[in-house]
């Protein structure tokens, strides 16, 4: 799938001398929804910033669907829209005026129609007339997104977008994202929700110490890197794991009623109808079997602190 964001060995070095960005590389697929997962101080919002025009890098390029961000800066930022973490708009303005206002900043003729359809899908029609300072914090969140969509843009960055919003919200705004892809929208989204990438995002990309440490689609990342657990109920209780078994990383719980097998998210699930011929063999009766797999979270903790 073709490119709509190419970064290629950008650096960002600052006067104090601190280094946040390290020769990061990066591509985002046109029409994915890309989730960028890393700790405080990553490098995560210096990353978006340059590209978003806000911040200069040090050296390197960056190419927003084919137009450099610095040679060609007014045609790589048209089509960005932002929405970052903080809640920043005119308080006293109504919610049609400032997002007719954004629109305008990027030198976009008036287009009510547009604006009413971006209004519209997110919710707040209704709301058009209403004072920033009289909406919900939900209802802010959405009116910084619709500002980000004014101009029309096909990459959107999201910025932490579900930060202090409620669970049930937060889901109303997982589906709008998806409709914005839907309808061609590139996203990229930082969260410190894991569960929020690992619910909408197509791949993962993952930064610490500014360097892009891996990116991967989602789905094979946690078979890759997820770790299965085979959770075995006896019927009797064992005192040792027997010794014919050694070698099968068989666990035995504390109470010895459980056996748990752990096996790597690339194994070939063969090896548990082997285990399970052997546990027969052996006259160890099953009574219940139970499997999970680790969460995107688990897995992005061991990324970051390995």
């Amino acid at each position: 799938m073709q490119s709509i964001i190419s970064v290629q060995q950008l650096t960002k070095q600052y006067a104090s001398g601190y280094q946040a960005l390290k020769g990061v590389n990066l591509e985002i697929k046109r029409g994915e929804i890309f989730a960028l997962l890393g700790p405080n101080g990553a490098g995560k919002s210096t990353l978006i910033n340059i590209i978003c025009g806000i911040v200069n890098p040090s050296s390197g390029t960056v190419l927003a669907d084919g137009h450099d961000i610095i040679n060609d800066f007014r045609a790589a930022r048209s089509k960005i829209g932002l929405v970052p973490q903080e809640l920043s708009t005119d308080a006293f303005e109504t919610v049609w005026a400032t997002v007719n206002f954004s629109r305008g900043i990027f030198g976009k003729p008036k287009d009510h129609a547009h604006i009413e359809k971006v209004l519209r899908s997110l919710s707040l029609w209704d709301k058009k007339d209403s004072k920033i300072f009289a909406l919900s914090g939900g209802m802010k969140r959405r009116v910084m997104i619709a500002k980000a969509l004014s101009h029309d843009p096909q990459i959107l960055f999201l910025d932490e977008p579900t930060a202090g919003v409620d669970v049930e919200l937060r889901r109303d705004m997982w589906d709008m994202v998806r409709a914005l892809r839907e309808n061609g929208v590139t996203i990229i989204l930082t969260t410190h929700y894991i569960e929020e990438a690992e619910e909408m995002a197509d791949r993962i990309g993952v930064i610490r110490k500014g360097e892009i440490i891996l990116v991967e689609e989602k789905h094979a990342l946690m078979t890759k890197l997820g770790k299965k657990q085979l959770r075995i109920q006896l019927q009797q209780p064992l005192t040792a794991v027997p010794a014919a078994l050694a070698g099968t990383q068989l666990e035995l719980a504390d109470d010895g009623n459980e056996l748990v097998y752990t096996f790597d998210g690339q194994s070939e699930q063969t090896g548990i109808a082997e285990l399970l011929r052997r546990l027969d063999e052996h006259g160890i009766a099953i009574k219940d079997l139970q499997s999970s797999q680790s969460s995107l979270e688990e897995i992005f903790v061991n990324l970051v602190h390995s």
